[in-house]
């Protein structure tokens, strides 16, 4: 499963929690930047997250109206133990994507 997160929404969640202004260039600095979070939070402190193995992290560039207007967005795609339950998997994705909404 995979869901789309803006670079600042990341940017601004590492501000937040490590208080460092960081550039994202590409998919390896956001790698980077989402193990931070996900270290810093108390997102993945439960036992039901140990079901997830990894998050991979791409990137690709979101348009809006011109070639010069575009945003730099990245796909998460969460990769879970098999057997992990459809309910479970969507629970831990909803938590994060509503963590990247408030931030």
């Amino acid at each position: 499963m995979k869901i789309k997160v803006e670079g600042e929404k990341i940017i601004k969640a590492v501000k937040k929690y490590d208080g460092i202004e960081i550039l994202l260039e590409n998919h390896e600095d956001a790698k980077e930047a989402i193990n931070l979070i996900l270290r810093k939070t108390e997102l993945f402190n439960r036992s039901e997250y140990g079901k997830l193995k990894n998050v991979e992290v791409t990137s690709f560039q979101e348009y809006k109206t011109s070639a010069v207007d575009y945003k730099l967005v990245f796909l998460l795609n969460f990769i879970f133990e098999e057997q992990t339950p459809l309910d479970m998997k969507v629970a831990i994705i909803k938590e994060l994507q509503e963590f990247f909404h408030k931030v």
